[in-house]
């Protein structure tokens, strides 16, 4: 079996750490870049650890002919949907799709899209941010998580790509995984994004702290409602773990606050709230913390 090649669709600060991992590691990778018509490569930099890292990768458009094999989607949570449907016609039966955005709810509207395709999910601890187009800074090593719930082994393709991306682990309980980094992310992103703060400063002010504990405690009885009993246990600490190894960390949702950029809200805080009105839960919590954010993304 020849190894896969990956067209990677979301070239921001994570899209274009894998593709620059993936290329690293032997696979042919590809980016797909909506200006690819006026270049055939582009050189990918990565910062870590005090040296830096330049990879050239070819671009293609979107709307080129020819099957896409193996695609990773990086994009913002709201533009998945319109990312897929610009590849859709180079996507078939054979196509495999690796889902890796914040939030949930997104692999099931694909599902029900795309009933045909090899759709994998995954999460990923991994911190970069962009300096500037191609340029990123790796400023946090983590882990990779990808699964199929229901599938407990790994496919054929994992093996090449967890030979370029040695962090990576196949998680044959995915679903776990994915809950557990949105109920972070339901307090951690917003709350950043409302104080507009580093991650640790969450934990250094009183009022901040008081704030986070309050989210959590919500947002663990929807958790533990929905089934995810230990999740819900292990939130506060979790939580607080990740405030402090993550303490200079800028989230995704102020950064996207500070540009003016839409937010990811409604597929982190917005899903958990869908959940919550399911199972009959009120949750005024998230829902002023959402009302809060989305008055800030405008």
């Amino acid at each position: 079996m020849t190894d896969p090649h990956w067209h990677v669709l979301g070239a921001g600060a994570i899209g274009s750490l894998y593709a620059h991992e993936l290329h690293r590691g032997g696979l042919t990778t590809s980016l797909i870049l909506r200006n690819a018509s006026q270049k055939k490569s582009v050189a990918l930099l990565v910062e870590r650890d005090g040296g830096h890292s330049e990879r050239h990768l070819d671009v293609v458009n979107a709307e080129n002919p020819g099957p896409i094999s193996h695609l990773l989607l990086t994009t913002k949570a709201f533009d998945v949907r319109a990312a897929v449907a610009s590849v859709a016609h180079r996507l078939d039966k054979h196509s495999v799709v690796v889902l890796l955005v914040n939030g949930m709810g997104l692999a099931e509207q694909l599902s029900e899209d795309y009933p045909h395709l090899h759709l994998y999910c995954g999460t990923t601890t991994e911190g970069a941010y962009s300096i500037a187009p191609q340029h990123i800074r790796h400023a946090g090593h983590g882990e990779t998580r990808i699964g199929r719930q229901g599938q407990a082994e790994p496919p054929r393709w994992f093996a090449a790509w967890k030979n370029a991306i040695a962090t990576s682990h196949w998680d044959g309980n995915i679903e776990s995984a994915l809950w557990s980094k949105l109920a972070v992310n339901c307090i951690i992103n917003p709350l950043t994004a409302a104080y507009r703060c580093l991650n640790g400063e969450l934990a250094k002010r009183e009022d901040f702290a008081d704030h986070v504990a309050a989210l959590c405690d919500e947002v663990s009885y929807i958790c533990s409602a929905a089934g995810h009993t230990d999740l819900a246990t292990m939130l506060p600490q979790t939580v607080a773990t990740v405030i402090s190894q993550t303490a200079l960390n800028r989230s995704s949702m102020l950064q996207d606050v500070e540009h003016s950029r839409p937010t990811e809200i409604d597929y982190i805080n917005g899903f958990l709230l869908q959940v919550a009105n399911q199972l009959g839960i009120d949750a005024p919590l998230n829902r002023a913390i959402i009302e809060r954010v989305k008055n800030l993304d405008h």
